[in-house]
């Protein structure tokens, strides 16, 4: 399976979404799925996609096998819709995972509870965490988690429909290498204006010491 774009796990996810939430309105018409991925619930970042960029999402997943056309008995209007149980023979509780790393990006198992209830309702947070386990032991995985960032409690879990992701180590913000930079500044001018009463103190004495050497001479 190729990796899919940020547009098209939009789509995809948008419409795992509302099969699981409204599936009385489901499979969805293009303009519901426009409105769907523009949506701002619910959406990490919020998007303004327009037809013609759905259509070329959709085309793409159909290729992949993830996402096609309806087969309907009114053809007036087309209708479309995801295909990952076929592809993956997914349950719904790891669809509604899936779905909502989708749509939202990385999130730590409690963020997942909490946003996939209206999909699944998970019990606890060990059955957030049991089906990412199954999700990660997948072949190819589905999910990764993320290293846990400072100050937080919980690491996130990112999904790799995208590709792997990719963490860099967190970096020490501006303000504190500024405020670093200007504590070393301080304390070499310190250190350098010590030596320089050291020098002169030397200086003063070796004075004396040479006029004290003149009487006895």
């Amino acid at each position: 399976m190729n990796i899919l774009s940020e547009i098209e796990a939009r789509v995809l996810g948008s419409l795992v979404e509302k099969e699981l939430t409204t599936p009385e309105y489901y499979p969805l018409s293009l303009n519901a799925l426009v409105n769907a991925c523009n949506q701002k619930s619910n959406r990490d970042p919020v998007m303004k996609l327009d037809e013609n960029a759905v259509s070329q999402a959709l085309r793409s997943l159909d290729k992949e096998g993830l996402a096609g056309r309806a087969d309907a008995m009114d053809n007036r209007v087309t209708k479309f819709e995801h295909r990952l149980q076929e592809a993956f023979n997914f349950d719904r509780r790891e669809a509604a995972i899936l779905c909502e790393l989708l749509l939202r990006g990385p999130q730590t198992p409690g963020e997942l509870r909490g946003r996939a209830e209206r999909m699944h309702r998970f019990d606890d947070l060990g059955q957030v965490q049991a089906t990412l386990q199954r999700l990660a032991q997948r072949e190819p995985p589905m999910v990764k988690m993320l290293p846990r960032q400072p100050g937080t409690k919980e690491a996130r879990y990112s999904h790799l429909l995208s590709g792997d992701v990719q963490t860099q180590a967190p970096q020490a913000a501006p303000e504190a290498a500024v405020a670093h930079g200007a504590a070393d500044g301080e304390r070499i001018s310190r250190l350098e204006n010590e030596v320089a009463a050291l020098r002169m103190e030397v200086a003063g004495v070796k004075q004396q010491l040479a006029e004290f050497r003149k009487q006895f001479e």
